[in-house]
């Protein structure tokens, strides 16, 4: 078992507090992604549960022990780096044999580890080659193996998929997942990416400065962000936000200051007549529709064709972006004026000075 327990972690350098009382739980065998822009913390929050970077104040539990004091080599965790960090004048067995050696285990084990997990991520052909002879995935999969051999209590990711090209991305991506589900250790994985957070993780944590602005499922995320930043940022393409206020709080009616009004579901969402609010519309949720009966018109600023599917980067009269995602192609031009037509079952609310949700079911 190995579950991962942090009680109010903060962390300073100085006078500056990078990590502000940060709170969550990892259960044995899940897949958890810190994710967030540059600077929030996520990387210093690994580093923090690693071991190579002390903890200002808080608790740092792994199941029942109490690790603040415990060094990085005696916590039971390995560590796949952004930057691979292999040894360049070994070769890969070397280097998968290498943290194995230093902890005395013996030579017969080593190797049938060495042969195990070379199979399992289909290196075998590269155990005598030295780093410099590996593509990119190549050398990353010797540093997952790395990890893999020490048989670890919780895998460590630090945006380890950052120096690959798109394509490679995605299958190491895959890979990733498809070895967190054969051997059920507790991963905890850093990435600025959302999309890999979304199609990875079992539990999700956005940082923002330091803080845990919410942590669960990425569906959960993604259907009842708690603020307008966790909407922002969960979600590819990102959501569309059109200033709106409150007519009628009984009746659920919102206009929006470049459209017409809609008609929510009042009985969803924490209203006040005349509040100022933002309406959180997600690409998918907005179609085109005839001038005449369009909740907003916009002018068409850009459009990509991708064959299955296509988007309209659109305008607002008040200059607010709307993302507009077609299923199929379209005839859309750039400056062209289209109506587009909101599904209001998927709309969300937030205050407008706070940014918080109005929305009531959150998950």
């Amino acid at each position: 078992m190995a579950n991962l327990h942090l009680q109010d972690i903060k962390k300073a350098f100085g006078s500056i507090e990078v990590i502000k009382g940060v709170n969550l739980t990892v259960n044995h065998g899940e897949f958890c992604v810190f994710v967030g822009p540059s600077g929030c913390g996520k990387s210093t929050l690994l580093r923090m549960i690693s071991g190579l970077d002390t903890v200002s104040s808080g608790r740092i539990m792994i199941d029942d022990d109490l690790v603040n004091d415990v060094a990085a080599a005696d916590r039971g965790l390995s560590m796949v780096f952004q930057s691979y960090a292999l040894y360049p004048h070994m070769s890969v067995r070397q280097n998968l044999s290498f943290g194995l050696e230093n902890l005395n285990t013996p030579r017969k084990l080593i190797q049938q580890k060495i042969g195990e997990v070379a199979a399992m991520l289909q290196i075998e052909e590269l155990l005598d080659r030295k780093p410099k002879d590996l593509s990119g995935g190549q050398r990353q999969r010797v540093a997952i193996g790395r990890a893999v051999v020490r048989e670890p209590r919780i895998f460590l990711f630090d945006e380890p998929l950052s120096n690959l090209d798109a394509e490679l991305r995605v299958d190491m991506r895959a890979e990733i997942a498809q070895l967190h589900k054969r051997l059920g250790n507790t991963m905890i994985y850093v990435t600025h990416d959302q999309v890999e957070a979304m199609t990875m993780a079992d539990k999700i944590a956005v940082l923002r400065a330091g803080v845990v602005e919410q942590f669960g499922a990425p569906l959960d995320l993604y259907h009842y962000p708690v603020n307008r930043f966790v909407a922002g940022f969960i979600g590819s393409p990102k959501m569309n936000f059109l200033n709106g206020q409150v007519v009628s709080a009984v009746r659920g009616e919102v206009s929006l200051a470049a459209g017409r009004g809609m008609a929510l579901q009042a009985d969803s969402f924490d209203l006040a007549d005349n509040a100022e609010v933002v309406a959180g519309i997600r690409p998918n949720a907005v179609s085109i529709a005839e001038l005449n009966e369009a909740d907003v018109t916009v002018e068409v600023h850009g459009v990509e064709r991708l064959g299955g599917e296509s988007y309209l980067y659109t305008r607002t009269s008040d200059g607010s972006s709307v993302t507009v995602n077609i299923q199929g192609e379209t005839s859309q031009e750039i400056g062209q004026t289209v109506g587009l037509s909101v599904d209001v079952d998927k709309v969300h609310l937030f205050d407008r000075e706070t940014g918080i949700s109005l929305r009531r079911q959150q998950a």
